[in-house]
């Protein structure tokens, strides 16, 4: 199985977190108007991804040093 890159990681990371950000904002700024229940829950999804984004960034491949490694 082969790793995923670090600028791989980075940018799952960055696309997780822009996602959380829209529904967010779409949440409160479009959807409520509609329905608060919808709303709230995408809000409560756009909560879940910020801590799946941080285990995304930090996956590390077999092939990757960890800390506690002889080089």
């Amino acid at each position: 199985m082969e790793g995923i890159s670090y600028a791989g990681r980075r940018r799952r990371y960055f696309a997780l977190m822009a996602a959380c950000l829209v529904l967010f904002v779409g949440a409160w700024a479009v959807v409520r108007h509609w329905s608060v229940p919808v709303a709230i829950g995408m809000c409560v999804v756009a909560a879940a991804l910020p801590p799946i984004a941080t285990v995304v960034a930090n996956r590390r491949g077999p092939e990757d040093r960890w800390w506690d490694e002889e080089p």
